[in-house]
């Protein structure tokens, strides 16, 4: 019998200078310049772990945004233990640290991400120890022409590593998940990367979770039929809990872990 594929919600805590966040990724850069705040949170990390946990979600995933942020991040993953993905500064040094205190998984980019390109020795560093089962690969992109590559250091830098089947492909055997937020229009709650949403659902051979843009629950639907039920989404400054007006209950109701 065909397994029928369903698209789940992913809870996220992005975390910025010790404090629960949603920002416009795009803005945030190297320079002294702040980047653009859509919510700043008063509860702290380990309030929405506990809120995740209630609800059964797993496989979300906890963001540092640059330093100042490991307190906070242990305090996510001590309130819900094998519930979370961490990502953010994740490499090989440090990558079975997050994994002891309590991490489901780590999320990597740029460590992988070198000079425009794969960094195999990195890679290959990273499954020898902790396993691509733990290993989530960030490819978060943004367009250039029609097609999409992959962007490092806090997603101002294109590398030359493109989104496609054979890519995509390749780089499937050495993790257990991708991460891909659509960096145009993260943040910014105008709608989907339909483009990218469809080749993704077309392409990715592993689980993939799309990140980006989402603003209603019609956003969520298009998700899931461009996506053809096999992505799942992640929503950040929409939902109430941030500050938008997309009711978090509502979307855990439609789309949590045990929805269908």
């Amino acid at each position: 019998m065909e397994q029928v594929m369903m698209m789940k919600f992913r809870p996220c805590i992005d975390l910025h200078n010790g404090k629960v966040k949603q920002i416009i990724g795009g803005s945030l850069t190297s320079s002294s310049e702040a980047p653009v705040e859509n919510y700043v949170s008063p509860r702290d990390a380990a309030y929405y772990s506990h809120l995740y946990k209630g609800d059964s979600l797993t496989g979300g995933h906890t963001i540092m945004l640059g330093p100042g942020n490991e307190g906070e991040v242990l305090k996510a993953l001590h309130a819900y233990p094998g519930g979370l993905q961490v990502g953010g500064g994740i490499h090989v040094e440090n990558a079975a640290h997050y994994l002891a205190e309590g991490a489901s998984h780590v999320i990597v980019t740029s460590y992988v991400f070198k000079d425009g390109l794969i960094n195999q020795e990195n890679l290959d560093k990273l499954v020898t120890v902790i396993g691509a089962d733990k290993l989530v690969l960030d490819l978060s992109c943004r367009k250039k022409g029609d097609t999409y590559f992959v962007v490092t250091d806090r997603w101002q830098k294109f590398t030359k590593w493109e989104i496609t089947l054979r890519n995509l492909e390749s780089l499937a055997q050495y993790c257990n998940e991708f991460l891909i937020h659509a960096v145009d229009v993260e943040g910014k709650c105008r709608g989907v990367e339909e483009q990218l949403v469809a080749r993704l659902g077309k392409w990715s051979p592993i689980p993939t979770t799309y990140a980006g843009g989402v603003a209603s629950f019609a956003d969520l639907e298009l998700v899931k039929h461009l996506g053809q039920g096999k992505l799942d989404v992640t929503i950040g400054s929409a939902l109430d809990l941030f500050g938008g007006s997309l009711p978090y209950k509502e979307v855990v109701r439609l789309y949590g872990e045990n929805t269908g």
